[in-house]
């Protein structure tokens, strides 16, 4: 079986984001630049699967600009087999939106013919949680979302999905697209000779037009801004006066 995973190259957990002058977005002028944290949580699941015999192969794919190979290069050296690049923007602040990314991602799909596509559940970059669950609707295979552990069966995957009120155990029928949460695992760090040899890794390059894709934003950003500053904090005396200010403040 091959596992298929897409990974997006967004800016690094650690770093403070900043808003350009003029509202247009985000600046990302010498920002240090990283794969999303789901999307490595699901390389590791991938990776995972092939050491307990359960894949033959496993296949990172990002989407967007050319710099992208760097974060390909990352799955490969924690031990993807090989890696597929799909060039669909030029310039590093155009987001391909997550219906491009999932016409793209079927194609790659019916090309590649995997049993299992993990993916990210979001990416923290825009958050638009939707990638997934739209890939499932186009391929029309089954689907598992926010999912904090995964056993795959012969044909069947079970998984426990992380949902408001618990946890959920399901089945699904392979092949399916399943979309990884923060507790599914801990990704391991690339050894040193290991990130030697995923430069030796196969890399295919391909265009959006490859695959008859049009990656036109649909949608136009109005304005960014930075998230209103935290008022500060005050001291009271009393637990009453603590129950009052709550009170007033509508909190109780």
């Amino acid at each position: 079986m091959k596992v298929l995973v897409p990974v997006k190259r967004v800016i690094d957990y650690n770093v403070k984001v900043r808003v350009k002058a003029d509202g247009s977005g985000v600046d990302l002028a010498n920002v240090k630049m990283s794969m999303n944290p789901f999307d490595e949580i699901a390389v590791e699941q991938a990776i995972r699967l092939k050491e307990a015999g359960q894949a033959d192969e496993v296949i990172a794919v990002s989407i967007g600009v050319k710099q992208a190979q760097e974060t390909l290069r990352t799955a490969l050296a924690m031990g993807a087999d090989r890696a597929i690049l799909v060039v669909a923007a030029d310039d590093v602040h155009q987001d391909i939106e997550p219906l491009a990314v999932a016409k793209i991602l079927k194609a790659v799909v019916e090309a590649e013919q995997p049993g299992l596509v993990l993916c990210g559940k979001q990416a923290i970059d825009n958050d638009m949680n939707a990638t997934g669950q739209m890939l499932s609707a186009l391929l029309g295979w089954s689907q598992a979302t926010f999912i904090s552990d995964l056993s795959v069966e012969g044909e069947e995957a079970t998984v426990t999905r992380e949902v408001d009120g618990g946890l959920q155990t399901i089945k699904v029928k392979m092949p399916a697209i399943v979309s990884v949460d923060l507790r599914l695992n801990e990704p391991r760090y690339a050894s040193l000779p290991n990130i030697m040899k995923a430069k030796k890794k196969p890399l295919e390059e391909k265009t959006a037009a490859d695959y008859g894709v049009d990656v036109t934003p649909r949608l136009e950003i109005v304005k960014t801004v930075e998230p209103a500053a935290r008022a500060a904090g005050i001291k009271v005396g009393s637990v009453d006066e603590l129950v009052s200010k709550l009170k007033d403040a509508g909190a109780v």
